[in-house]
């Protein structure tokens, strides 16, 4: 089942000092999914940002297996963008950016990020647990703007729970649906058509899906070469 719901910094886990927040499911996904990441981007070189950062965690956890590849952190919390901010202070990596806030329902986000000083383009794109806590919009949005973002034959790649064919993949993929639903009739765990028929608007074809643990998946999508 997934594992991000509540705000990080409001889920009773510690906080340090400096604003590091900790994340209990960091610890338990980190490794698989970047077991899947390094595969993906073997060879790669440029920048890759990660949309919804949440604690920071990951995008330090990354970075520091891709000394090659330059990260750009982002979210739209606040409390987040701090403990990222403060995570990349204590690793000190020097492949990574300073965290950028985005609002990924807007569709022109990439460009947004241009103005403030980002990246040309993008190699690829991460983004976990974020789409079925978030309106479809955020969807659209994340779609549109990796569109306009991403290099010939880079990626947009998602984790988190999704349906196939308009079934859960779990029984409790479809319990914290419901509890989604129940609490903001715009979010819940996305099927996986859906998405591909939107990265195909925007011009990204579904490369490949990843069976991970707790009924979650990796979804890869790709801009043509």
């Amino acid at each position: 089942m997934a594992e991000y719901v509540v705000e990080f910094g409001r889920d009773g886990r510690p906080v340090e000092p400096d604003g590091r927040l900790d994340a209990a499911a960091f610890h338990r996904n980190h490794q698989p999914i970047w077991a899947v990441l390094s595969r993906l981007l073997a060879g790669c070189s440029g920048d890759v940002l990660e949309a919804g950062s949440g604690t920071g965690q990951h995008v330090v956890h990354f970075a520091a297996h891709t000394p090659d590849l330059v990260w750009w952190p982002s979210d739209l919390n606040e409390q987040h963008l701090k403990s990222i901010t403060a995570w990349r202070a204590h690793a000190g990596l020097p492949n990574i950016r300073a965290p950028y806030r985005i609002d990924l329902s807007d569709p022109n986000w990439f460009a947004a990020l241009q103005q403030e000083g980002g990246p040309a383009e993008l190699a690829a794109i991460f983004c976990a647990n974020v789409v079925h806590i978030a309106p479809w919009t955020v969807a659209e949005g994340l779609f549109a703007g990796a569109a306009q973002a991403l290099k010939p034959g880079g990626l947009l790649m998602l984790y988190g729970p999704f349906k196939r064919d308009g079934r859960h993949t779990a029984v409790s993929n479809a319990v914290f649906d419901t509890s989604l639903r129940e609490r903001d009739p715009d979010w819940g765990v996305r099927d996986i058509a859906d998405l591909t028929a939107l990265g195909a608007h925007a011009g990204l074809s579904l490369r490949e899906s990843v069976e991970m643990p707790a009924n979650n998946m990796i979804l890869v999508f790709g801009r043509p070469d």
